[in-house]
């Protein structure tokens, strides 16, 4: 396995990597005052600019989708790529040559051989696409007319034929310079009795391509009928390739798809073809596998899926019963989305190839348009199977869609869809069929409500504690925030002060998260730069929604209400000092409360002397905060 990137290359990346110029590179950017720059967000739909960057800090953020951080997080959602493919993309811009390591003995043995790979496959399909025009390639040719793609579709594309000799690609990557072993271990060539022999030959051939636009793999498609061997084949496993987290046609598609927060799986290399010039062009395909969990990793990277309704993905499958097998696996993954999940099968079974070849490409959108939820479909391809014009018939339909309906998670859905099947079957009663859909969901749960009962010997689990309530309105709230982007932006003029003040002081708990992660830094005194102070907060938050929250102070302008950064940071100290000495003074009123001067002299005396102590210096805090107000 391939080490992780050296940290300190990682910061000589974000160094060299000026923020504004990368961002600057993919939308307008102008002067918004304080250092900062504005543009119109990129990941969402907007009329007006939300989106800030902050060159100073080395950060960005929208206030419109709420999506924030460093340039490599820009690259990564910007380009959809990994962490470590961000970093080394803005590497080879900058001229950096990085470094790995994997925390053992091993070093990093794979560097370059990505790199030579890569090159390989690049001048494969160059080889490929040229040879579509040789007289060979007239079947080829004849193939994709006939599903009515022309010329210029098969360049956009990248389609290619591979000629019927035993090493045309061999001998042209010999040629090149390339050996032979790097050709068998990139899955364009395999072992012959002789030597290696292309692994494609009479075919026609797609490029498969990763996220960053990178040939990695192809699949090739049968022409010729004494070709005796599997309809379409694919590039093998390799250290480029992996079919269950590749997805044809996402490098052409991602914009799009991020845009319009909606990805269409079709079956086929054709079908996306077809989609894309049909005015889909948020179409992809797995490629040579069935549809899994590391696809839908990558859709929800490039859905930007973050725990909201927000998108949808859209399966299409051949009307065949074949097709609707697919649909139904699909069901098993589905509720691993977030995202609104549909599928779209054309009656008549035709795919989106031959369904625009026939009635054109506004058949292809209305096939998409007129797509069902996903759950809908499964549940009624069950009841499909049986005759609903009999009460036998209608039960049995039941008691096999009454699964499906019990094995949605969300209680909500779950119901309104037991509903819908009453409808669908007839039977007209609701009651009856929610009870047998509860029956069923209770047996596949059965433990947690069971061991949750009060009585028959169980202990009823204790109750989530309440989270405290606060009003971001709040005067006290909006000092707190204020107080924070001073910690985060400018912490030199908070000095020690800022450092005494307990996380538990702040009213509204995602400050107090904040407050606790500047303390596991250092504080506010930690002798760093202001670009790497944010970054190092950044790398201390907990979780993603204190980073996101971090970001947002970093890029927030401050609301000065003093003539300078000193005085407004003093008033705000003191502002929240003084609420700190305000709950002291309960706490002491309160045991004053519960004493007996006459028994507890002593005692009495010494916290009567706190008393006066502490609304003296209240006084003193208020009369320095007034300013803050």
């Amino acid at each position: 396995m391939a080490g992780r990137i050296r940290n300190e290359d990682i910061a000589l990346v974000r160094e060299r990597s000026p923020i504004a110029d990368v961002v600057g590179e993919y939308l307008q950017l102008r002067n918004a005052g304080g250092g900062n720059l504005k543009g119109l967000c990129p990941f969402h739909d907007e009329k007006s600019p939300s989106f800030n960057v902050t060159p100073a800090r080395g950060l960005w953020f929208c206030f419109g989708c709420s999506n924030g951080g460093d340039v490599i997080k820009f690259v990564q959602e910007i380009d959809h790529l990994s962490f470590t493919e961000a970093v080394e993309r803005l590497a080879a811009k900058a001229g950096i040559q990085l470094r790995y390591e994997d925390g053992g003995p091993t070093p990093r043995r794979d560097a370059g051989q990505r790199a030579r790979l890569i090159e390989a496959h690049r001048v494969a399909a160059e080889f490929y696409a040229e040879q579509l025009a040789a007289p060979e390639a007239v079947i080829g040719r004849r193939f994709l007319a006939e599903r009515g793609f022309e010329a210029a579709d098969a360049e956009r594309f990248g389609v290619g034929y591979a000629p019927r000799e035993w090493e045309a690609l061999v001998r042209h990557l010999r040629g090149r310079g390339f050996a032979d072993r790097e050709l068998v271990t990139a899955g364009l060539a395999k072992e012959g009795r002789r030597g290696p022999i292309d692994r494609f030959r009479g075919r026609l051939v797609w490029p498969i391509r990763d996220l960053s636009g990178d040939v990695i793999g192809f699949g090739a498609r049968k022409l010729y009928d004494d070709d005796g061997t599997a309809k379409y084949l694919n590039t093998p496993e390799t250290p480029l390739f992996h079919k269950g987290s590749v997805l044809y046609g996402a490098d052409l598609a991602r914009k799009e798809i991020a845009r319009r927060r909606q990805a269409v799986v079709v079956e086929g290399y054709t079908d996306v073809m077809a989609c894309h010039l049909a005015g889909v062009p948020t179409a992809i395909a797995t490629c040579g596998t069935s549809f899994g969990g590391e696809h839908i990793k990558i859709l929800r990277r490039l859905l930007m899926d973050q725990d909201e309704f927000r998108g949808e993905v859209i399966f299409t499958f051949d009307g065949d019963s074949a097709g609707q097998r697919a649909a139904l696996r699909a069901f098993e993954e589905e509720q691993k989305f977030v995202t609104q999940t549909f599928v779209a099968v054309q009656p008549d079974g035709l795919d989106p190839c031959d369904l625009r070849v026939r009635y054109g490409d506004a058949a292809v959108r209305d096939l998409v348009a007129s797509r069902l939820p996903l759950f809908e479909f499964a549940i009624r391809s069950r009841i499909g199977d049986y005759d609903l014009d009999t009460a036998e018939g209608r039960l049995a339909a039941l008691d096999a869609a009454a699964p499906v309906v019990a094995s949605i998670k969300d209680r909500a859905l779950r119901q309104m869809y037991a509903i819908s099947l009453d409808r669908w079957l007839g039977i007209m009663d609701e009651q009856f069929v929610l009870r047998r859909v509860r029956e069923l969901a209770a047996r596949q749960r059965p433990t947690a409500r069971a061991n949750g009962r009060a009585g028959g010997g169980g202990q009823a689990a204790p109750a989530a504690p309440r989270r405290p309530s606060y009003d971001p309105n709040d005067p006290d709230v909006q000092r707190e925030r204020e107080l924070l982007k001073l910690a985060v932006q400018r912490p030199a003029v908070l000095g020690p002060q800022f450092d005494q003040i307990p996380a538990e002081d702040f009213l509204a708990p995602p400050h107090a998260a904040v407050r606790q992660v500047i303390a596991a830094a250092g504080g506010v005194t930690a002798p760093v730069s202001a670009a790497e102070w944010a970054g190092l907060l950044r790398d201390h938050a907990p979780n993603e929604q204190v980073r996101e929250l971090i970001t947002r102070l970093a890029v927030e302008p401050v609301l000065y209400a003093g003539d300078s950064d000193d005085r407004y940071a003093a008033d705000l100290l003191a502002r929240i000092q003084e609420r700190q000495v305000t709950r002291m003074i309960a706490e002491v009123k309160s045991k004053l409360a519960r004493l007996n001067p006459a028994e507890q002299v002593e005692e009495y005396n010494r916290l009567f002397g706190d008393l006066v102590a502490l609304e003296q210096q209240r006084r003193e805090l208020r009369e320095r905060g007034l300013g803050s107000q």
